[in-house]
């Protein structure tokens, strides 16, 4: 690691302490991007780094709402637009209760590079609050919302900024989102992504983050002389980026054997291999209820386990598993668990929730499998698809579902081939997929920023 990169990582830590998240996902990122650095020292001239890892700008805001009871509600709403060199602000929004400054932070972060690698024009932000969903009616949901765009809606806009949605946020809370802005601004445009079809969204937005992880790791099992088509994979998570992932799986002729939720995962020997079980996945994920143990309930051939995580599996059934997706929350998988994904003798990994493996684990697998695929890379199309939508929008169009799949895949072949070509030009390896994807999305930036001076 040079003096540089490594002299950036401790003065972040300093600036932003306790955000571990943060911390961490820089830590990642930057580390791979010693070599470049190495060959371009006009970029520790210009401090780029240093301006990198720092927002272009931070907002905090509360949000006061009144619940069902009529008790008046405080939470924490923020928005960190972190860069802009090659095009607005474009990050989801995270509703949930653990939000603070250094998840949204690492999100954020993250974001930069994963929009880069769509060859996109749009740069990188996050927001969200501290409000939970869960558990509270469409009313309160509805007033949460109001309120919370009533502060942000004079730091957005089609050309600005352009939030999605993320955990928490859905259709409903895209739809609440969306009206409160257009009522203030007296004006329709494409402000938010991930909207209903009725007024602007996409078809396939819905699936496309799970679709295009299932592509990616697709042409990382080609690249090392392997097919998708009777594999066997292990997801975690039942949510929007797991159900698309099952469900390109199984059209491509795999077969997930076991995927989580909070109580524990279920195995089905038989796979998610019918469009029944894929609509009752879709069903489980729509239900609000956050438990996958009714899959076994209604297919008797399948397990519920609960309380584990599903990456013993092939201990606990002794089944053979080739690929593992993550696809729950960031640091889902520790050390322990990569110990267990190796000893099940797969050879691919492709991560599909944002930073959903610790570092030492992801280090860890790096070296002990054939080929690791990352979050920022792997991801990256429900925010491709996000970007679609904004030009469906501007264009007043309406594009069909042949037409978006169609674009996503090409941008997925797209994104790993510059991982590939990355990792090979600066690691002598075609499977360094990881540091591939920081750097290839870092040299877009980078030139941007040079290009733009000191701003």
């Amino acid at each position: 690691m040079s003096n540089y990169v490594e002299r950036v990582i401790e003065l972040c830590k300093q600036n932003n302490p306790g955000e571990v998240e943060f911390h961490q996902c820089v830590e990642e990122v930057l580390e791979s991007l010693a070599p470049v650095c190495e060959k371009h020292p006009e970029y520790e001239e210009a401090a780029l780094l240093e301006r990198l890892v720092e927002p272009e700008r931070g907002i905090t805001f509360r949000v006061v709402w009144v619940d069902d009871a009529g008790k008046v509600q405080v939470n924490k709403g923020y928005r960190y637009q972190f860069n802009s060199a090659i095009g607005p602000y474009k990050g989801g929004l995270r509703f949930a209760p653990n939000v603070y400054p250094g998840i949204i932070k690492f999100l954020g972060f993250e974001q930069i590079f994963k929009n880069s690698l769509t060859g996109l024009p749009i740069g990188g932000g996050k927001g969200g609050s501290d409000f939970d969903p869960n558990g509270k009616s469409d009313a309160e949901v509805m007033r949460f919302c109001q309120a919370f765009m009533t502060e942000l809606f004079r730091h957005i806009g089609p050309y600005t900024d352009v939030p999605a949605g993320d955990l928490g946020v859905g259709a409903r809370e895209i739809g609440y989102l969306f009206g409160q802005y257009k009522r203030i601004v007296d004006r329709y445009e494409g402000v938010l992504t991930g909207k209903g079809l009725q007024y602007g969204g996409l078809l396939g937005r819905a699936e496309a983050t799970g679709f295009g992880i299932v592509w990616y790791a697709e042409e990382m099992l080609k690249a090392n002389g392997e097919e998708m088509a009777g594999k066997n994979v292990v997801i975690s998570g039942f949510g929007n980026v797991a159900w698309g992932a099952a469900w390109k799986l199984q059209q491509l002729g795999a077969k997930t054997v076991a995927f989580s939720g909070p109580d524990g995962y279920i195995y089905d020997p038989n796979g998610i291999n019918t469009d029944e079980k894929v609509a009752y996945f879709l069903e489980l994920r729509s239900s609000g209820k956050n438990i996958c143990a009714p899959y076994a309930e209604k297919f008797p051939e399948a397990t519920f386990v609960p309380g584990k995580k599903p990456w013993n599996v092939a201990e606990d059934f002794g089944v053979k598993v080739d690929l593992f997706i993550p696809c729950a929350m960031q640091n889902d998988v520790r050390m322990e668990d990569a110990q267990n994904i190796v000893k099940s003798g797969a050879k691919f990994y492709c991560e599909g929730a944002n930073m959903p493996t610790t570092n030492d684990a992801l280090v860890y697998l790096m070296k002990e499998m054939t080929a690791v695929g990352p979050a920022k890379a792997a991801n990256a199309g429900g925010v491709a698809c996000s970007c679609i939508e904004m030009g469906q929008n501007s264009g007043h169009t309406v594009y069909q579902h042949e037409d978006v799949y169609a674009q996503l895949h090409t941008i997925m072949k797209n994104i790993y081939n510059a991982c590939a070509k990355a990792g090979e030009t600066y690691y002598n390896d075609k499977n360094a997929l990881v540091q591939g994807a920081n750097i290839a999305g870092f040299e877009k930036v980078a030139e941007a920023m040079m290009a733009q001076g000191l701003v």
